[in-house]
């Protein structure tokens, strides 16, 4: 079927239920920001392929609501789909809701599967829409017009031991269940992947890139159950956390243990990371209690061993990226490179790497104006020659078994302009910025995110994502519940934490520019004004100066760039063959 004929059949289901709009979010009913093939819905019903949207189907219009990521790419993909493409604002903002609101007359219905639908996004819509008495319904139009539907994966999973992650299941759930006493709760809902893959130390290859495995889980003070496919684990695992207590169960059994829970029970539920289908479940004696998972907390505060590991991975995920750095530097204008190609190379030098499990994401290798693509992702007929002028941004990251890398590099080919020069410089003068910050106990991520826009802003240029995001260990690259972006998220930045710094200048059709490190959050000094702390730099890969402007820089910028590359050719060097470490050598020396 073509996607228009998808749409023409939606939109007679609509009209034989009487339903005037449909909602199709990007999400499963873990509500995941990286989804498994049986989930994508928006590609199979619109063609467009980027990680965030909504679509929004009525009798007379077909809309997709994303943010400026993807304007250009959602342009191109939705060609003839019948799809019009709708600019977002405001990341991640359901701007839709209000659209809708306007458009539909009073008493209309408005149909979703609710199992794609978040709690909190449920409850938002029910609560809008009631202004003009529009009603939300329940449906699935998908299904029955998807032919040869990917199947939920089937992947065997396994269990990390102790001794690589830190801490035991046990000893979670007992620090989970603390939580939960001081909440008033009984039970404990958990549907995120990633919440549970830390919990009970398990690692799947249910969703590319991102090692979890489809699975619920029911928590109370006594018990815990792990709803997931059985076949999954050896029996020998299941022994494992049983001897955690921890009991194992079919996955489809979760709708019927969240409908049995006890009368007069209480359950605390994560509200934007379950679905709102499993919420309708609830028994109405059942007192519910809304806030983010104890687990989304904890997790994201790395213990000792976790930071030790990851700095190995970073040792590693540097090696291979000096190798990929010097292989371009060495072979451009000598071999056709392409960014497909050089993404496929970045590949192979990281796959060498002990522990290497897979890329952390879809490789951004972006060349010249792609590179103002923030999510381009390079495509056989997108596919670029990388040639010796101009930038080339490659953005990438590897899951090792003990870390989870992401890396962004903007590397300067040749014949760079005036203006990429500068842009480059003052991308750079913010990345240190916010690397090199110091900031009090307490500071929110909306704070150091201004703090390294402040270079760009001096130049009256800002750019449309956030500075940074939270990484998990051998987990997702994208991470709560810390955030560096312009929203007033009320979550301090807290020990152990490791983030990304990522500013970026894109100029559409010229060129892109984005240089990202992960730092992990550490002491600093403590006086009568306050505890301070400061940030790691646990990315340990050269930072090209090659069209550095050093007089846009000012000394404690110079200072920390010398000083970080330094750092690099120390770290590198031993890891390195002769010529590797010669060719690293040249790279890093100070400005």
């Amino acid at each position: 079927m073509t996607y228009q004929e998808k749409l023409k059949e939606i939109r007679n289901q609509m009209k034989a239920d009487n339903v005037q709009a449909y909602i199709i979010p990007s999400a499963d009913p873990h509500i995941s920001e990286y989804l498994p093939k049986h989930y994508k819905c928006i590609p199979f019903t619109s063609g467009f392929t980027g990680s965030a949207g909504t679509l929004v189907i009525t009798h007379d219009h077909a809309g997709l609501w994303t943010d400026f990521r993807y304007f250009e790419q959602a342009a191109d993909e939705l060609k003839d789909s019948g799809f019009e493409l709708m600019k977002q604002k405001v990341q991640h903002a359901p701007e839709y809701i209000q659209w809708l609101v306007e458009k539909l007359d009073k008493g209309s219905i408005v149909a979703a599967d609710d199992k794609l639908l978040s709690v909190l996004l449920g409850d938002l819509l029910t609560q809008q829409f009631s202004v003009k008495e529009i009603s939300l319904s329940s449906k699935d139009y998908l299904s029955s017009i998807w032919e040869n539907r990917p199947a939920l994966p089937s992947e065997k999973a396994f269990l990390i031991e102790e001794l690589h992650i830190g801490q035991s299941v046990r000893s979670k759930l007992n620090q989970v269940r603390t939580s939960l006493q001081k909440q008033g709760a009984t039970h404990h809902l958990i549907s995120s992947l990633d919440d549970l893959a830390w919990l009970f130390n398990i690692r799947g290859k249910d969703v590319s890139y991102n090692p979890v495995v489809l699975s619920f889980a029911l928590i109370n003070q006594d018990h815990a159950t792990l709803y997931m496919d059985i076949d999954k684990l050896s029996e020998a695992e299941k022994e494992n956390l049983l001897s955690s207590g921890v009991e194992v169960l079919p996955y489809k059994d979760i709708e019927s243990a969240i409908s049995n829970i006890p009368a007069n029970s209480s359950i605390f539920i994560d509200p934007k990371r379950n679905c709102f289908a499993f919420y309708k479940l609830i028994p109405s004696s059942v007192k519910i209690i809304k806030d983010t998972n104890p687990t989304t907390n904890l997790k994201a505060i790395k213990n000792e061993t976790e930071l030790a590991n990851t700095r190995t991975a970073m040792l590693k995920d540097g090696v291979a990226i000096t190798q990929f750095l010097k292989w371009l530097s060495e072979n451009i204008g000598k071999i056709t490179i392409t960014e497909l190609s050089a993404a496929a190379e970045l590949r192979k030098f990281r796959a060498a790497q002990d522990g290497f499990a897979g890329d952390s994401f879809n490789t951004i290798s972006a060349y010249k104006a792609h590179g103002a693509l923030p999510h381009y992702g390079a495509s056989e007929e997108s596919n670029a020659e990388v040639k010796a002028e101009g930038l080339f941004l490659v953005d990438s990251g590897g899951q090792y078994f003990y870390g989870t890398t992401d890396i962004t590099r903007t590397i300067p080919m040749g014949n760079n302009t005036e203006e990429e020069c500068t842009d480059y410089t003052l991308v750079l003068k913010g990345m240190i910025d916010g690397c090199k910050v110091r900031f009090p106990k307490g500071t929110c991520g909306y704070q150091i995110d201004a703090i390294t826009r402040k270079p760009l802003w001096d130049y009256a240029i800002n750019y449309g994502h956030g500075t940074g995001h939270g990484v998990g260990y051998f987990l997702n690259v994208h991470e709560g519940p810390q955030v560096f972006n312009p929203t007033a998220n009320p979550v301090a930045i807290e020990l152990g934490m490791i983030t990304s710094v990522e500013p970026g200048i894109y100029r559409p059709g010229k060129h892109g520019i984005r240089i990202e490190n992960l730092v992990n959050t550490i002491t600093d000094i403590s006086n009568e004004f306050n505890e301070f702390y400061a940030f790691e730099a646990l990315t340990i890969a050269p930072i090209s100066t090659k069209i550095v402007k050093k007089d846009l820089l000012e000394q404690s910028q110079i200072d920390w760039l010398n000083s970080y590359n330094n750092l690099v050719y120390e770290k590198l060097s031993p890891l390195l063959n002769a010529d590797e470490a010669a060719w690293l050598k040249e790279e890093t020396k100070a400005i």
